[in-house]
C-alpha cells in the first residue's frame, strides 16, 4: 500500500519533493544558485540564436522551468530552453516567412510554443513516448552537428562587430553573408571576443566549477561601465526591460506555416528532456517516468505560450552543474527561478550593458561541444551504419536545413526499424513424429508478417525429413493485427495444399479475443488445431489431417 500511495504521490505536484528530507536543502539552494549563474546567462545567449531580446531567453528561466519543478520527476533536472531548440527557433521563424512580419514577433513565438505543448500532451495521450524515443542516437548527433555548425558559423558577424544578421539563415547563407561584410569588422569587438571565448575556455578547463559565462558577462558589462569600450563601435545588447513577463495570447496569423516546424522541435525536445532525465538519475532514485516528463515538459511549453518565452527542454550542461553542485531536488530548480526573478527585476539596467560579442562568445563556445567528431570517428569503426545515418542528417542540416536535417532523421530511422523488423529469425523449439514447432525469435508484428511466412515456407521446403504438422509458438504474440492474421489464415492455406496441417500455441489471452472474432481462427479451433502450449500439441498423438 505504501508503495502505491507513493506512486500517486509522485504524479501529483512536486513529485521529485515526496520524501523530502529536511538536510537536503542547504544542497538544493546551492545547486539552485550555482545552476542560476550558468543557466541565466547561457538562456540570454540562447535567445540570441533566435534573434530575439535577451529577456526572452531570461523569461525562460522562470516560467517553463517553475512548471516542470512543479510536475517534473527527474529531480535534478533543470529546464530552460537548449542551442538546439534555439537554433530550430529561430529556423521555424524564417522557414515559416514570420521572422520578419513584424516588429514584435513575440506573439508568433508563443504560437509555436502553444503547437509545441500540444503536440507533447498529445503524444502523451496517444502513449508515443517510446516511439520517439526509438529515433536513434545517430539521428541526434547529426542534428546536434549541424545545429552546432549552423549557429556557430551565425554568431561571425557578432564576433566581428559587423553589421549583418544572419539568425536562422542556415550554414552557407550565414558564411556568405559574413564573407561579403568583412570591411564592417570592428577591431575592439575581436579583441573582446577572442578574449571572452579564450576566458570562457581556459575556467572550463583549469576551473570548472566557476562559470565561465558568468564571469565573462560580468566582465562585459564593467568593461562597457568603467571603460566604455561601446564608444569604440562595441555594439551592446537592446536595452533590456525590468519587470517580469507579462501574459498576452499567441498569435495565431502563422499558425499553419509553423506546425512542420513544431513537430521538429516538439520531438527534439522530447528526446533532449529523457536523455538528460536518464543521465542525472541516481542509481537509488527512482525509474523516469517518460509518460510524466511528456506531461511535464508539454505543460511547461504549454505555460509559456502565454508569455514571451522560449520553446523549453532539459539542458545538459546546466543540469550536469546542478547536479554536480549537489541538486536532491527540484527545490533546487526553484531557487533557479527565484534568482531569475531577481535579475528581471532589479538587473535590467545592468544587463542592459552587455556587449553582443559576449553573448556571441558564449553561444559559439556552447556549441562547439555538439561537433563531436571523435564520436563520429569512433562509430565508423564501431557501427558504420550510425556513422552513416549521422554523417548524412548533419549534411542535410548544414545543407538543407536543421527542419529537413531532423525529418530526414526520423524517416532514416523509420526505415532501420523496418529493415531490422524484416529480417526474419524463426527458432525450432521442438521437432519429433514429423512435427516441427517453432518460434518468431523478434515476434511478429504488420511490418514483418509477409516476410515470416515466405521463411516458414522456406524452412520446411529446406527439411531433409517430411513435415506434417506445423506448430506455431505464438506466446510473443502481445497484439495482433488484421495483417497477422490474414498472414496466418494464408500460411495455413499454403500449408493445406502440401498436406501440412498448422497449429497454433500458446496466443496470450488478449490476442485471442481479437483472434477468435475471424472464421480462421473458429476453424482452427473446431478442428483441435489451437493448444495452450507446445506440449499440448505434441501430446495430441499424430497430427490431423489438413482437410478435417
Amino acid at each position: 500500500m505504501r508503495g502505491t500511495e507513493a506512486r500517486q504521490r509522485s504524479r501529483g505536484l512536486l513529485p521529485s519533493l515526496v520524501g523530502y528530507r529536511r538536510d537536503w536543502f542547504g544542497s538544493d539552494l546551492i545547486a539552485g544558485l550555482t545552476a542560476g549563474a550558468v543557466v541565466i546567462p547561457q538562456a540570454m545567449a540562447y535567445a540570441t540564436i533566435a534573434n530575439l531580446p535577451v529577456q526572452v531567453g531570461l523569461y525562460t528561466c522562470i516560467i517553463p522551468m517553475l512548471v516542470y519543478a512543479l510536475l517534473g520527476g527527474s529531480k535534478a533536472m533543470s529546464v530552460s530552453t537548449t542551442s538546439t531548440v534555439a537554433t530550430l527557433t529561430a529556423t521555424t521563424l524564417v522557414t515559416a516567412g514570420t521572422a520578419g512580419a513584424s516588429d514584435d514577433p513575440a506573439g508568433t513565438m508563443m504560437a509555436l510554443s502553444l503547437l509545441i505543448g500540444v503536440i507533447l500532451l498529445v503524444a502523451r495521450a496517444l502513449r508515443l513516448g517510446a516511439l520517439v524515443e526509438n529515433i536513434s542516437a545517430a539521428t541526434v548527433l547529426g542534428v546536434k552537428i549541424g545545429v552546432g555548425g549552423t549557429v556557430g558559423i551565425g554568431q561571425l558577424p557578432k564576433l566581428l562587430g559587423e553589421t549583418s544578421n544572419v539568425s536562422g539563415e542556415g550554414f552557407f547563407r550565414s558564411l556568405a553573408a559574413s564573407l561579403s561584410a568583412a570591411e564592417t569588422i570592428n577591431g575592439p569587438t575581436v579583441a573582446l571576443s577572442a578574449a571572452s571565448i579564450l576566458l570562457i575556455v581556459l575556467l572550463k578547463v583549469c576551473a570548472p566549477r566557476i562559470p565561465g559565462s558568468l564571469v565573462v558577462a560580468i566582465l562585459g558589462v564593467l568593461l562597457v561601465g568603467l571603460a566604455h569600450i561601446d564608444e569604440a563601435g562595441v555594439a551592446l545588447i537592446a536595452p533590456v526591460p525590468a519587470g517580469l513577463p507579462t501574459p498576452g495570447l499567441p498569435d495565431l496569423t502563422h499558425i499553419a506555416a509553423l506546425v512542420p516546424g513544431a513537430l521538429a522541435i516538439a520531438v527534439m525536445v522530447f528526446l533532449e528532456t529523457a536523455a538528460v532525465a536518464r543521465s542525472m538519475r541516481r542509481p537509488t532514485e527512482s525509474p523516469i517516468d517518460t509518460d510524466q516528463e511528456l506531461i511535464a515538459v508539454g505543460a511547461a511549453n504549454l505555460a509559456g505560450a502565454f508569455f514571451t518565452v522560449l520553446p523549453a527542454a532539459g539542458g545538459f550542461s546546466q543540469s550536469a552543474v546542478n547536479r554536480s553542485a549537489g541538486a536532491r531536488t527540484q527545490l533546487a530548480s526553484l531557487v533557479t527561478v527565484a534568482l531569475a526573478i531577481l535579475v528581471a527585476v532589479f538587473l535590467g539596467p545592468a544587463v542592459s550593458l552587455l556587449p553582443q560579442a559576449t553573448l556571441a562568445a558564449m553561444v559559439l563556445v556552447a556549441v562547439a561541444s555538439l561537433i563531436d567528431i571523435p564520436r563520429l570517428v569512433r562509430w565508423a569503426r564501431i557501427s558504420p551504419v550510425d556513422f552513416w545515418v549521422a554523417l548524412v542528417v548533419a549534411v542535410v542540416g548544414l545543407t538543407a536545413g536543421l527542419l529537413a536535417a531532423v525529418a530526414a532523421g526520423v524517416a532514416l530511422t523509420l526505415i532501420l526499424v523496418l529493415r531490422e523488423l524484416n529480417v526474419p529469425r524463426i527458432e525450432i523449439v521442438r521437432e519429433e513424429r514429423g512435427i516441427l514447432a517453432v518460434q518468431f525469435v523478434k515476434g511478429l508484428y504488420t511490418a514483418n508478417a509477409l516476410v515470416h511466412e515466405r521463411a516458414i515456407l522456406d524452412l520446411i521446403a529446406a527439411r531433409p525429413t517430411k513435415v506434417d504438422a506445423v506448430v506455431l509458438d505464438a506466446r510473443r504474440l502481445e497484439i495482433v493485427s488484421i495483417t497477422v492474421l490474414d498472414m496466418l489464415a494464408d500460411l495455413e492455406r499454403e500449408l493445406s495444399a502440401d498436406g501440412i496441417a498448422l497449429h497454433l500455441a500458446a496466443l496470450p489471452t488478449r490476442s485471442t479475443v481479437v483472434a477468435s472474432k475471424t472464421d480462421w481462427y473458429q476453424h482452427a479451433a473446431a478442428k483441435g488445431h489451437v493448444h495452450e502450449h507446445v506440449d499440448e500439441a505434441f501430446a495430441t498423438g499424430e497430427p490431423d489431417s489438413p482437410d478435417e
